[in-house]
Order: C-alpha cells, then sequence, then structure tokens
C-alpha cells in the first residue's frame, strides 16, 4: 500500500527531511547532478510551502514526492532562480496568485509503477483548487513535458527559446510550462481533467491505480490545512 499526503512544510519537519535527502540521492547519483535549484532547503520553514510525500503505509519511508510553491514575495520560486540568469522576464511574470510544482522526484523502489510522473503531477493540479492560485508553473525534463500536458500545462512560449531552456546542466533540456487555466482545466487531457476532479472532489480517499508494472493500492490523504 502507498500513502499519498499533503501538508504544509511548517507542519511536518521530519517528513521534509527525509523528502530532502531522498531527492538529493536521487539526483546525485542516478543523474550526477549535485545541486539543483528546487532541493535548496529554504523552503522547510515556508508557509507557502505544500509538500507532497509518497510514503509506505507507516510513514517511515519516503519514496518519492513534490511541493507546491506559492508565491509570497519573500522568497524566490526555484524557477526564478533557476531561469532568471537566462532570461530576466521570470521575474517580471512571477506575482501574487502564482505557485510552481517543483521538486518532482521518485526513488527507484517505486520506479516504473506511474507515481513519480503522472500520478504526482495529477494531485499536485488537484491540491491547487485548496490554495489562492490562478497560474501554475512547472520546469519541465522531456519525459515529464509531455505529463505537464496532460493535466493542462502549456509552453510558456515567452520565456528563453520558445519556452525551451538548458538546465541544470547544458546536456539537459528543460522546457518552462504554465497552466492558466487551474479551476477548469480545458486544456487538460479529458481522462486525466476527470481524475483530477475526482480528487479534488474526493481529497481523502483509496483507489486502485494502475501502472506500468500493474495495480496498486494508493491512500489518498489531500486536504491542507
Amino acid at each position: 500500500m502507498i500513502r499519498i499526503r499533503a501538508f504544509r512544510a511548517i507542519d511536518d519537519r521530519e517528513a521534509c527531511l527525509k523528502f530532502i535527502e531522498g531527492h538529493a540521492r536521487l539526483l546525485e547519483i542516478h543523474f550526477g547532478v549535485a545541486k539543483v535549484t528546487s532541493t535548496n532547503a529554504d523552503w522547510i520553514d515556508s508557509p507557502n510551502t505544500i509538500v507532497i510525500s509518497v510514503e509506505d503505509e507507516s510513514g517511515e519511508k519516503v519514496y518519492g514526492g513534490a511541493r507546491i510553491q506559492m508565491y509570497d514575495g519573500q522568497m524566490k520560486l526555484p524557477i526564478e532562480h533557476a531561469l532568471g540568469h537566462y532570461d530576466p522576464k521570470i521575474y517580471e511574470m512571477v506575482k501574487e496568485g502564482c505557485c510552481e510544482i517543483c521538486g518532482m522526484w521518485n526513488s527507484m523502489e517505486v520506479a516504473g509503477m506511474g507515481i513519480g510522473s503522472l500520478i504526482l503531477c495529477r494531485v499536485c493540479v488537484a491540491i491547487t483548487s485548496q490554495l489562492p492560485i490562478d497560474k501554475v508553473y512547472v520546469l519541465c525534463a522531456p519525459v515529464t513535458t509531455r505529463m505537464g500536458k496532460r493535466v493542462g500545462a502549456v509552453v510558456e512560449e515567452s520565456l528563453g527559446n520558445n519556452g525551451i531552456f538548458f538546465y541544470p546542466k547544458d546536456d539537459f533540456v528543460a522546457t518552462a510550462m504554465a497552466i492558466y487555466d487551474c479551476d477548469t482545466l480545458n486544456n487538460a487531457d479529458p481522462k486525466e481533467r476527470e481524475n483530477i476532479l475526482d480528487l479534488r472532489r474526493q481529497p481523502v480517499q483509496v483507489k486502485i491505480e494502475k501502472g506500468p508494472k500493474g495495480e496498486f493500492e494508493v491512500h489518498y490523504e489531500l486536504l491542507v490545512s
């Protein structure tokens, strides 16, 4: 059984530290990336950080997760840190009502189940309805660009080279994307839109999910206090 829960970073410091450790280990061991802006730990003390944690039933083991970082005028969003040097327009575009889905990762233990990509994207977009948000940014790798489009994100072509950047290293391609219609999700794939709306209607539920490795049970706990 997998549990996916959402909470404010300030409400569970221990879970945040497990999240940071797992994400950093994955980036360094499997991708050779020692430092990425979304792994910066400043967010751990911010009430405007929502953490989505993928855990075992006890909560002792963290298999992956993501963050929703809300703009608060004090702490820059990771996309500002990442792209500001290449395209300063990002500083003008990020403002009140914006957030970023960032820091998404999954351990090798759940690789191939679909948790670290589509399911986490779905969960993050579902949670935005509980927040004072009208625009969502996300910086995607090539594989997650497809996932972003499925949940309603479009390429932010006004940034970089039609939305494309080389980040976090010169041989890595990143695409800046955004969701403009958080409430209606008219740009989302119809099936994904219904999955997201279902999680919004019932943020606490048990579902049987199906991934490339077969079916598995997920306990969703997505109410954010």
